[in-house]
């Protein structure tokens, strides 16, 4: 394993956490929504106090809880989507991931299944839409940021569930607040990181990356940049025999191959770090998962 200019290899949690934080980009509009989906209704939203919880929800005594939650200034709207029969709620979730990952959003927080609370308490007081009432166990939710140029903040909202009659809806908000508005999380200065690219990757002498020609474009016009850095983040799964040092050293090669792709797609090395975390960090996120290598731009 080597150290130079461009491969820093940096093994604290809390380093490789502030460096996957947060890319912010300006967007006022709700994202391109999922085709095989059907718009059931829209719901205009103004608000001086509208809460956006960023943690899971609790309800003691008739009160909403969140470990953090905040009540914000918004005007926007929300779309309630009934996914079409022969398509699920992970392919739309899947679809405004991507749309959010174009954009540059930061994901401010994301839960699945119990671990976000009770559906019931979502749908009725969160959201106001009984329809979205589904299994506990069966439900997404997220919450992404941009803060455009003159500091003006936007939200999308992401929710998922699934029904007892095995319906899938999904619920997508998007919300503006006027300029300098303190949003959890979201500071204007990430808008110079964008990312991150998720790709998977697969092999040991030789890798193989799943990631698309979009992907490849994004980061090549992110790069494009004067003065830009191109991060790596390398990811590793522990195998079941395998050693601390052996899941670190795959993590390496696959990013050190990745690097050698990215050269001679136009991104030289010199303007590349690349960060070895093998299987330290995990991100409650089931598309962030696995070996992979997250690939982010940090702009001047």
């Amino acid at each position: 394993m080597f150290v130079d200019y461009r491969r820093m290899m940096i093994r604290s949690v809390a380093a490789i956490l502030v460096l996957i934080g947060s890319v912010v980009h300006a967007n006022q509009v709700p994202p391109d929504p999922f085709d095989e989906a059907v718009l059931e209704e829209t719901v205009a939203i103004s608000s001086p106090g509208r809460l956006v919880l960023f943690s899971p929800v609790r309800e003691v005594n008739n009160e909403i809880r969140s470990a953090s939650l905040a009540r914000l200034p918004v005007k926007g709207s929300g779309q309630l989507f009934r996914i079409a029969d022969g398509a699920n709620r992970e392919e739309a979730r899947d679809h405004y991931l991507s749309q959010l990952q174009v954009r540059g959003a930061q994901i401010l927080f994301e839960c699945s299944g119990r671990g976000c609370g009770r559906s019931n308490v979502w749908a009725n007081q969160i959201f106001g839409q009984s329809t979205l009432y589904g299994s506990d166990s069966d439900q997404d939710y997220l919450v992404a940021g941009s803060v455009d140029e003159n500091g003006k903040p936007s939200l999308t909202i992401i929710y998922t569930v699934t029904r007892g009659s095995k319906r899938e809806y999904v619920w997508v908000e998007q919300l503006e607040s006027p300029p300098g508005t303190n949003i959890p999380g979201l500071g204007a200065g990430s808008a110079r990181i964008k990312g991150p690219i998720v790709i998977p990757w697969e092999g040991s002498i030789t890798h193989s990356f799943g990631w698309s020609s979009t992907d490849r474009r994004l980061v090549n016009d992110w790069a494009g940049s004067e003065g830009a850095r191109v991060v790596l983040v390398a990811f590793s799964e522990l195998g079941e025999n395998e050693s601390f040092d052996e899941a670190m050293t795959r993590a390496e090669k696959a990013a050190d191959s990745l690097s050698r792709v990215l050269a001679k797609s136009g991104v030289p090395e010199s303007q590349q770090t690349m960060v070895v975390t093998g299987p330290t960090v995990v991100i409650p996120n089931p598309d962030r998962k696995g070996n992979r290598v997250e690939i982010m731009v940090i702009q001047r």
